[in-house]
This record gives structure tokens, sequence and C-alpha cells, in this order.
């Protein structure tokens, strides 16, 4: 193993980049070109501090960016090291049967994940935001991108809560993340096309790409999401989640993502990227979508559905103008169309910056959630996904699960599994636990009664050594 290098970093506090930024994206640069190597390890937060002549502060935020990025490994007490490339792991042949239905909901305590908290929201802004959409008239012809001045505040909302450079050209919107997949298989896809989805992942893409007439492709994922290694070079498209994987929970390091966009800009794919979530984190900043590092290769959805309420109805698709003008085009040949007075009531909530005081009280509840989850389940078994979005996965033996669901039930706690989100062998189980719908009394509790469970099912659970 090298020896800590010496960094040649020049920081500048007449910047308008804060002193943290500037580190990061420093590092980021040696890190690409290789300055930095893989294995390297870095001064500690105190040495380059000093050598600085900044705070310890500044240094460490930028090290846990890095960090949530996945561009930096900590080994314990040897310090912080740039990270390795993942080892390729190669493609396997899999089948994946239609997932069966959920559950259905009982009374008692809902851990299933999907769903948000939508009982605390600011009535009088919601009223405000109804109330002025019902003063503007019909219209007669819905605009097919979408109502240009809620385009420009998305565009705005992007920018300030993803870090995204679009305009309203790059934007159209969509009745949520299932309408925005149709629209891209629509535009994209066709009999005799193959389209990659995660595996496991999101069923609903599964369902649309197949209902278009493409031949839906497995892709596998691991711990931190998509393996590029084992991606097929045939694919016209890739449905991924990168900012938290759905529903393993990984976030796509940005070595891997940079990988990702070669391996697309090589065999002409386009990446859905689908972006559920990303309002949510709990370590350090929103990581950047992955539209942003090549936007001609990227299609990027959002949605309202977990930062506001799935029945809102309202989403959005960002990407190449020329590629949203084809779709707007499509979309108004099958008579697709968002509805105005609901375009203009979130215009009223974006505008006044409603939708953005929501958010924040609701990153500091679901941060409450999760820090229950954590505090009550990390003892008992490993988690994955828990510094982001709405749900973790708690890894358990395959063997173990079913009981633990059967007998959660039994107790009124209502639970998913991995098993419904694989279309192929599964390479992780345990239990997709989401803490978004239920309250955090209830979170707690559930999460008690789960915890009691896996100690009797799984004795051997705390250690996983």
């Amino acid at each position: 193993m090298r020896t800590s290098v010496d960094l040649p970093v020049s920081l500048t506090r007449e910047a308008a980049e804060p002193l943290t930024a500037q580190l990061a994206d420093w590092l980021r640069r040696a890190m690409l070109d290789g300055t930095l190597a893989p294995g390297e390890r870095l001064p500690s937060t105190r040495a380059l501090a000093a050598q600085l002549d900044v705070s310890r502060t500044v240094v460490t935020e930028a090290y846990q960016q890095l960090y949530a990025e996945g561009w930096l490994d900590g080994r314990h007490g040897s310090g912080t090291f740039v990270a390795d490339m993942e080892a390729p792991t190669p493609p396997r042949e899999t089948s994946y049967p239609p997932p069966p239905p959920p559950a259905p909901p009982v009374d008692g305590i809902d851990l299933t994940p999907g769903e948000p908290w939508v009982r605390d929201y600011d009535h009088a802004a919601w009223k405000r935001a109804w109330r002025k959409a019902a003063d503007l008239p019909p219209g007669a012809s819905p605009d097919p991108y979408g109502l240009p001045r809620l385009r420009e505040l998305l565009a705005d909302h992007l920018r300030r809560a993803r870090g995204m450079a679009v305009g309203p050209e790059n934007i159209l919107v969509t009745r949520g993340t299932g309408n925005g997949l149709d629209l891209c298989a629509l535009a994209l896809l066709g009999a005799g096309t193959r389209a990659g989805v995660e595996d496991p992942g999101y069923h609903v893409a599964r369902t649309v790409f197949a209902a278009r007439g493409a031949e839906v492709v497995p892709c596998p994922v691991d711990e931190d999401g998509v393996i590029v290694d084992a991606l097929p070079g045939d694919l016209r498209v890739l449905y991924t989640t990168p900012a938290h994987q759905y529903p393993l929970g990984g976030r796509l390091p940005i070595p891997r993502r940079e990988r990702l966009l070669t391996w697309a800009r090589s065999t002409g794919a386009t990446i859905v990227e689908d972006d559920y979530d990303g309002e949510f984190r709990y370590d350090v900043g929103p990581l950047p979508a992955l539209y942003g590092l090549d936007p001609s290769r990227v299609v990027l959805l959002g949605t309202l559905s977990k930062s506001l309420s799935p029945d809102v109805g309202v989403g959005w698709l960002v990407g190449d103008p020329e590629l949203v003008a084809r779709i707007a085009r499509l979309r108004r040949a099958v008579a697709d169309r968002t509805s105005g007075p609901v375009q203009q009531a979130v215009a009223t909530l974006l505008e006044r910056g409603d939708l953005d005081r929501h958010l924040r009280r609701m990153r500091l509840e679901y941060a409450r959630r999760r820090a229950a989850v954590v505090e009550l389940l990390g003892p008992v078994c490993r988690l994955h996904g828990d510094t982001a979005g709405l749900h973790v996965l708690a890894e358990l033996p395959a063997a173990v699960v079913p009981a633990v669901v059967e007998r959660a039930g039994e107790r009124g706690v209502l639970l998913d599994s991995t098993d419904r989100h694989h279309h192929g062998r599964e390479r992780l189980h345990g239990l997709v636990i989401g803490y978004g719908s239920a309250s955090l009394t209830d979170v707690r509790r559930g999460c008690r009664i789960l915890a009691d469970l896996i100690r009797s099912e799984y004795p051997a659970s705390p250690a996983f050594e």
C-alpha cells in the first residue's frame, strides 16, 4: 500500500464557489485523470486542513461528499483511500415471471415501500393552489410539453434541488414516472428492440417496456447499483435508479457512472434515469444526477409522488431538446396529456415556495424515521441504502425471510421482501422496509416487533461475519 500523498491543491477564498466544493471538485478531477490512483491513501483531514490553511470542517465535508459519491473508501484505523474499481461480474441467463401482486393492506403497521407520508401538509397552501387553478379558464388545446410556466418553474426547482442546469426546452410535464416511462418507450422502443431493467428492479418498468413490444432484459445489480460489465451491448434503452437503487438501496458511485455513460456512448443506448426519491438524502447533499454528466445519452424522470403525493399525478421528463420535441409530437398523436388544472396548482406551489418548504419539513420527518429504523434494526441485521430515500433493505438469509414476514403479519406488521422485485435469480435476500407511510411511533413499534422476530428466527444475525 502506498503512503499518503502530498496533494498540490490550490483553493481560492475569493471564488464564488465554497472552499468545500472547490476541494471536492479538485479531488474528483485528480481521480478521473489518474493523478490519484485507486488504492492511494489521502492525507488525514487534520493534515490537509493544515496544508491548505483552512478549517478542518472544509476537508471533512469534502471527504464526506466524496465518500457518499463512491470516490473514497474508509478503512477503520487505516485512513482514507481512493476507491478501487469494482471487479467485472459476468452476466447470467435468467427468466423473469411476472411479479405477484402486493400483499393486501391490513389493519396495523404498514412497513412496505413505495408510499410517502401524506398527512402532514400545509392545508392553507394546498387550498390556495387549487383556488388559483380554479380561477383560470379551462384550456381548449393541451400543450403536449406541459404548461410553459410550470416548465420554467420546474427548471428552477431542478437547479436548486438537484443541481441540474436545464431550461424549459429540456422539460416535458408528465403524469408521473409510469407515464414518463411509457412516453420513452413510445419514442425509443418497439417490436424487436431490447430494453434493460435492473434486476431486482421496478416491476412497472418491465411491464411498460413489454407492453410497447420490447424484449425486457434483466440487468444484474449489486450493493452499489447496476453492474456495468454485465450489460449486453445491444440494448436500445436501460432503465436504472442510480440515486437510490430500488429496492436494494445502493447509490451508484461516480466512477461506475462514468463507465455506464461510456457504455451508453459506445453502444448507442439511451439511459432512462428514474430519480424517484432523489430529494431525500440524510448524510450529505443529494448526489448529482446522472443526467448532468451527459445530457445527450440520459433521459431523467422525476415525480411528485414521493415528495408530495401520488394522488397529484404530476412528474417530469428531462432530456435533450430534440428528443423531448419528438416525444411531444408522439404524445399529441396518441392524445396523452397531463391535467391543466393540476399543473396550475403545482405551479402555484412552486411559485410561492410552498413545495420547497414542504420538502424541508419532510426531510426532517423522514430523517427521524430513518434513524429509528437504523437504531432498532441495525443491531440485528445488515442494512443497505439507509442514507437516502424512503426505504432500506434489511439483509437476511433466504430461509429466514418467509417466516419473519408471516409472523410479522400475525402481529399486525405488513412487510415486503425482495422476492417480487426479481425477475431472475436473487443476489441479495431480505426485507424491503418502507418508512414513508407509517408514523414515527408506528415505525418504532413495528421495528421493535421485527427486531424481536429476527432475533428469534435468526439468532446469529448480529454477527454477520
